[in-house]
């Protein structure tokens, strides 16, 4: 058993017991089913020939007793199966999660929430019926073996009906698969178009795009309307055709039934209550294929949830390591985009100590921002190490390195929640003190308790409520929340009036005075004046690196400095 599947297995083996327990009310209720069976037989055997009120009474108690106990087990059965839904949902939820937010990081291509849509898929099909009707099909030869006790004939119509219900299973299965596949993918791309165009909903309405995104959006769900529909058709075909077979069979059993008490070789309850026996039989492989959509969507979902679990393994325990505190340096690092052989980043060389400040410059798409996604670990670096006090990144978990790492990105969001809990990364029970010194350290601390409601409130869904000035000045002191070594800014100032950039100025020059490293990346001279090294960047080559005095100094730099610095 490979490692995902024994990690899927592990999710479920805490559901075993629950399992055994719908095994067991299964085969209860299977057996009480026989209930109405046997009611009917006694009354058309016994109750009317002897025309004995009280044995009518007494076994219409009995029966009315065990259909109590039969609805009481169906309901235990059912509230069953939710909290084993619930419980895998419970044990995987966070995994996938996870793996959920660095599939952007890993793959970019990937479909927005899949993997959260897919671990909801099983989670519905494991707490549905689909999987009641499962558990009753084994049980059905113990019905068709009272439908030969009855008489042969019978049961030989009963299970001929039972193998061509199953027969259309089988075509079910067979004929939905692929469409059913390919309405999950569209489905997948629908989705992905829709919360594009959500994100980007003011660019869209200002620019006039409502009509050619929907037009888009339409082709494209018309495009999984149809595979959805040639699934759908494909169920309901095959699944009236069972009903029609099952009412077919149970009319055949009747006939059969009348034919043996015609020539003598049954009694009148046998009729009705075979033809209830039958009914019974098959009723589950009827359930089946009424439900095989959700458990085609389930199994589907399972697949892909196995494949992510399999190429993104939980990351492996780490030492921990003490806090850097001391330098940084960078070893002939490449950075390549994930999923991509691309270059964007080449033999890129530094080393900077506790204390310094540096700035990144150089033209558009020189490779600024991805060699700021590498120094924080957001992307690995295809060759090379970047160290941190001597221990590469790699060393470190993502969550013990993120403390000590401040990333202001180039596309900033905020999340929905109190300006504190942004400043705070979310942290349970942060120290108001802590919140309040990044806020300070920001220079945004006046600013936010001019807010309505101070730290208190309330943002909204990607900070709306803050305008992107203010969105920008708490991501910085969400950046320099915990005095972080390596903080790493990414065009900070793009939002920023002169107030604020001052501000930039003192917050980098605070990293540096308390011994931490400021690295800046900007194409405006202002966001580099705390700053006392430069780094120019060139087409993916660091060009120069050096002094801040060689920018401002032509004479003493090389031309490519020159130039990245007069185009920054």
């Amino acid at each position: 058993m490979s490692g995902t599947r024994s990690e899927l297995a592990q999710a479920l083996s805490a559901c075993r017991n629950a399992f055994t327990g719908v095994a067991l009310f299964s085969g209860a209720i299977n057996v009480l089913y026989l209930t109405g069976s046997f009611f009917m037989l006694e009354v058309y055997d016994r109750v009317l020939p002897s025309r004995s009120v009280p044995t009518l009474v007494g076994i219409a108690v009995l029966a009315l007793v065990l259909y109590g106990f039969q609805g009481v087990l169906d309901i235990v059965r059912s509230r069953v199966l939710l909290r084993i839904g619930r419980c895998l949902d419970e044990a995987l939820s966070q995994r996938v999660y996870r793996i959920f937010m660095r599939l952007p990081l890993v793959a970019p291509a990937a479909r927005g929430l899949q993997p959260l849509q897919d671990l909801d898929q099983v989670r519905s099909f494991m707490s549905s019926v689909g999987p009641a009707a499962l558990f009753d099909l084994p049980w059905m030869p113990l019905y068709l073996g009272i439908c030969f006790l009855f008489h042969p004939l019978i049961g030989l119509a009963a299970t001929a009906g039972g193998l061509l219900l199953i027969v259309v299973t089988l075509l079910t299965e067979v004929f939905t698969r692929t469409p059913a596949r390919e309405a999950a993918v569209l489905a997948g791309s629908c989705n992905v178009l829709a919360e594009a165009s959500r994100r980007n909903a003011e660019a869209v309405q200002a620019m006039g795009m409502t009509n050619r995104m929907a037009g888009l959006w339409g082709e494209s769900n018309g495009r999984y309307l149809a595979a959805h529909q040639r699934a759908a058709d494909v169920t309901a075909s095959l699944g009236g055709l069972s009903k029609v077979l099952r009412m077919m069979l149970q009319s055949a059993v009747l006939g059969i039934g009348a034919w043996l008490v015609i020539h003598g070789q049954a009694t009148a309850g046998i009729i009705i209550a075979s033809s209830i026996l039958t009914a019974r039989a098959l009723a589950p492989v009827e359930l089946a294929v009424s439900q095989w959509r959700g458990f085609v969507a389930a199994r589907q979902s399972w697949r892909r949830l196995s494949d992510l679990l399999a190429k993104l393994p939980e990351e492996p325990a780490r030492m921990a390591l003490p806090r850097p505190a001391r330098s940084l340096a960078l070893e002939s690092v490449t950075v390549a985009p994930p999923g991509t052989p691309r270059i964007v980043v080449q033999d890129v060389v530094f080393g900077l100590q506790a204390g310094q400040g540096l700035g990144i410059i150089g033209p558009s798409a020189s490779g600024k921002s991805s060699l700021a996604r590498a120094l924080v670990g957001v992307w690995p670096a295809a060759r090379g190490r970047i160290r941190l006090d001597g221990a590469a990144l790699d060393q470190w978990s993502a969550q013990s390195l993120g403390p000590h790492i401040g990333y202001l990105p180039q596309d900033m969001e905020l999340f929905a929640g109190s300006v504190a809990e942004n400043i705070a990364r979310f942290e349970a029970q942060p120290a108001s003190e802590r919140v309040i010194a990044a806020a300070k350290a920001a220079g945004v601390h006046e600013l936010i308790l001019g807010l309505p409601e101070g730290y208190e409130t309330q943002i909204g869904e990607g900070g709306s409520v803050l305008s992107a000035g203010q969105r920008q000045r708490i991501g910085l002191a969400r950046a320099l929340y915990g005095d972080p070594f390596l903080v790493v800014l990414d065009e900070p100032n793009s939002s920023l009036d002169k107030e604020g950039d001052e501000a930039l100025t003192r917050a980098i020059l605070g990293v540096r005075a308390r011994g931490g490293i400021a690295i800046v990346i900007a194409h405006r001279p202002s966001a580099l004046a705390g700053v006392d090294t430069i780094l120019v960047m060139r087409d993916g080559r660091q060009q120069a690196f050096g002094p801040k005095e060689m920018a401002q100094a032509p004479a003493a730099v090389s031309t490519p400095l020159r130039v990245a610095a007069t185009a920054s």
